[in-house]
């Protein structure tokens, strides 16, 4: 008698390349949106949609994050930390590196593919109905970044989760995140990026961030310039909130090198928490460590509970942060980091001296032609003994000779190569770290983008 389970077999693989074809379309439906480089300032659309679904953003808690950099971190940080309590999470992080599923987590994982479409599948039809009104209005219609918020808060609902944990796409005030109400805020640093869309100083770009911050909430600032500062106390004293600051409630008090990261005691809002192990580098993750063990203390005990230290541990050390200062390969050492605009690019300049010794360190850069590549690169130049400039896979990206011209001025003609092609371009670098002995390393910076590229071209693909 024949057996059945060829069959079967056969079923499960149709199954799989159904699942495969579908998951292309949902994705190429969603891509094929306004993108998330030119939203679209306005809460309307996804107040509507959300209002259709029952507003699924306030059947859980959120903690909500905005900032100009640090954000992915210490959202990160933040669920990892609930997470370890035993409360169930969904996480909403952007820009994604390899899969847009990467942005809606739960439980510390990327959405599965089956119920990514699913939730598309249902949230479409009110969707489309907002969209076909703004059509007849002559309206800009939901973009990309809108459908996958309301997603996101589709399926944190649908879990259910117990809280979420939220990043902003861009801004606070007018982000489609900011149809929910944070029951705590969280302003990592503040600083110039995005010019062009959020204000050209940081006085204008706060006053949008500062939207999140709602009433009653309690508000976790990362250390600022001062005029921030007063701008969010400004906020708070407004919506009646409470704001908890760092270097006033909360702190780094020590930080020691470690192996594959640093060891750390963070005073806390409610207690002091010595010998945290995290396998992240630099300073900044550090501060941004810092600023998520007070958010979740301002979650789960509104500042006044302790965490439990053996919780907290555990949690820390079993962070992860794909993209920032990462290394993705030995022999030489491969690091990949997503900086892209002058505050992240001066943290990953500290990192470099402050973690790692290398005799010999190559810069591999892309950069896209809308940041300002002569202050990165200026920034940069102390810490590289040499330059591969490249392109990443973006449109966006600077022409290689144009990026070259502006390496060539601040390093040096003897210092800089230009290698169009990626992949040739990291292989042009580890080639010349070599020359460094078993001490040399390659770096590839200058955009997110740039991290995930390469991530993906030596084989880690993982988020």
């Amino acid at each position: 008698m024949a057996s059945g389970r060829p069959d079967a077999a056969a079923r499960e693989a149709e199954r799989n390349l159904e699942l495969r074809k579908r998951l292309r379309e949902v994705e190429a439906a969603i891509l094929g949106r306004t993108p998330e480089s030119s939203p679209e300032p306005s809460l309307e659309r996804v107040r509507r949609i959300m209002e259709l679904l029952g507003d699924p953003q306030r059947s859980f808690p959120v903690i909500h994050l905005t900032g100009t950099n640090g954000k992915t971190t210490t959202t990160r940080t933040i669920e990892r930390i609930v997470r370890e309590t035993g409360l169930s999470t969904g996480r909403f992080t952007s820009p994604h590196l390899h899969n847009v599923r990467e942005r809606i987590a739960l439980n510390g994982r990327s959405i599965d593919p089956e119920r990514f479409i699913a939730t598309y599948d249902d949230v479409l039809p009110y969707v489309e109905l907002i969209d076909n009104e703004a059509r007849e209005a002559g309206e800009p219609t939901t973009t990309y970044f809108e459908i996958l918020v309301v997603m996101a808060y589709a399926a944190f609902a649908d879990a259910p989760v117990d809280v979420a944990i939220v990043e902003v796409g861009l801004g606070g005030e007018w982000d489609a995140t900011n149809v929910a109400d944070g029951q705590v805020a969280v302003v990592t640093p503040v600083s110039l990026d995005h010019t062009r869309l959020l204000g050209s100083t940081v006085e204008e770009i706060t006053l949008e961030k500062r939207g999140i911050i709602k009433p009653g909430s309690i508000t976790v600032v990362g250390e600022q310039e001062p005029a921030v500062d007063e701008l969010i106390a400004e906020r708070v004293a407004e919506v009646g909130g409470a704001a908890k600051r760092e270097t006033i409630d909360f702190e780094v008090l020590e930080r020691d090198q470690a192996v594959g990261g640093q060891q750390l005691t963070v005073q806390g809002l409610a207690a002091t928490y010595p010998e945290l192990y995290v396998p992240l580098f630099g300073e900044h993750q550090a501060h941004n460590v810092a600023t998520a063990v007070a958010a979740a203390e301002a979650f789960l005990g509104g500042g006044e509970q302790p965490l439990d230290i053996d919780l907290l541990r555990a949690a820390l050390a079993d962070l992860d942060s794909p993209g920032r200062l990462e290394i993705v390969r030995r022999s030489p050492t491969v690091l990949v980091d997503g900086a892209h605009n002058a505050a992240g690019i001066r943290a990953l300049r500290n990192a470099m001296s402050d973690s790692f010794n290398f005799a010999r360190l190559v810069g591999v850069l892309a950069i896209f032609a809308d940041k300002d590549a002569d202050d990165m690169l200026s920034t940069l130049e102390p810490v590289l003994d040499h330059v591969v400039i490249t392109r990443n896979s973006s449109h966006r990206s600077m022409q290689p000779a144009a990026l070259g011209a502006i390496a060539v001025e601040i390093f040096g003609e003897e210092r800089v190569d230009i290698v169009p092609n990626l992949p040739d371009a990291i292989d042009r670098a580890a080639e010349l770290s070599d020359e460094g002995g078993v001490a040399g390393g390659v770096l590839a910076t200058g955009s997110i983008q740039t991290a995930a590229d390469v991530r993906a071209l030596l084989g880690v693909t993982d988020s």
